[in-house]
């Protein structure tokens, strides 16, 4: 008997799918298949669920919602042998695109059932997990007023970008050291990814793989509005590095350390985080997490 859990957001994306066990029965057969559904019932909850299901020998472990539920649920089973199934039902969708896992949800619960697995490096900044991206200054702004936002489209996701825009140039100054190289003051934007999609078909880093072992880093420095409007454009066709002051390339280990302000706002698959830490050290876990694809 395949013990199969189900750890479903109820609020994700448009909020009107109906999981339930009677649901997924109609896919996974009941001589075959022990079906569990759980829901979460707040932020973090996801992490709950996920540990019980583990403590409970569960074969399989489907996150069912955007990607802030699928950090919660792909966090957990970190360098543990329980495959995670993943049902893409959030706004962006950055991780399941990359993985090639269709939206339609019919079409996701056949990709579970057929449970071909394969491993993906996972990134790590200091003692948290990301799987697709995470990301300080602008970008981080973007995710905090999306949050903010009733609704999870791509015009409010537009929207909370053109308000960003605004605020970068009231904001106050922030200085980071790279590496213990290089100082930016107030940057523009650090991006450091494991996918090559950030959500929405948007992308910074196109050539980024999930299974090469390397984060790719890309790092622009404080712009004045006619480079941060070109720059928006070149995001747009995928091509960041269209801009001379853009650096990007490949890394195991990167560090950050805050020298002006009294935290850093970055932002971890599409979620806000705010890191009082002086000192933030992200590296890469090759292969490490089990999925469905």
């Amino acid at each position: 008997m395949i013990d199969i859990h189900f750890i479903v957001n109820p609020i994700a994306g448009s909020g009107n799918h109906n999981f339930s066990e009677t649901f997924f029965h109609n896919y996974f057969e009941r001589d075959t298949y022990k079906v569990t559904v759980k829901s979460s019932k707040y932020k973090g909850h996801a992490i709950d669920l996920t540990k019980e299901s583990i403590n409970q020998e569960a074969t399989i472990i489907v996150a069912c919602g955007g990607d802030g539920t699928i950090n919660e649920v792909a966090s957990t089973l970190v360098g543990i042998n329980i495959p995670m199934g993943i049902i893409p039902v959030g706004s962006g969708n950055g991780l399941a695109s990359n993985l090639k896992i269709p939206q339609k949800i019919n079409k996701a619960i056949e990709v579970v059932k057929n449970n071909v697995q394969t491993k993906i490096d996972v990134g790590c900044l200091n003692n948290h997990y990301f799987f697709s991206n995470t990301g300080f200054g602008f970008d981080a702004s973007v995710i905090e007023n999306y949050e903010a936002s009733t609704k999870r489209t791509l015009y409010c996701y537009l929207k909370a970008t053109l308000k960003s825009y605004k605020y970068f140039y009231n904001k106050k100054v922030v200085a980071i050291e790279i590496d213990e190289v290089e100082t930016i003051f107030n940057p523009f934007l650090i991006f450091i990814s494991n996918s090559n999609e950030m959500g929405y078909g948007i992308s910074l880093t196109p050539k980024a793989l999930l299974q090469d072992g390397l984060l790719d880093v890309v790092i622009v420095p404080k712009l004045n509005k006619v480079k941060m409007l070109f720059f928006g454009i070149s995001m747009l066709f995928k091509k960041p590095d269209l801009l001379n002051n853009v650096r990007c390339y490949q890394t195991k280990n990167i560090k950050l350390y805050k020298k002006k302000g009294d935290f850093l706002q970055s932002q971890m698959d599409g979620e806000v985080l705010k890191i009082k830490d002086d000192f933030v050290a992200i590296s890469l876990k090759e292969k490490s997490l089990l999925v469905i694809v």
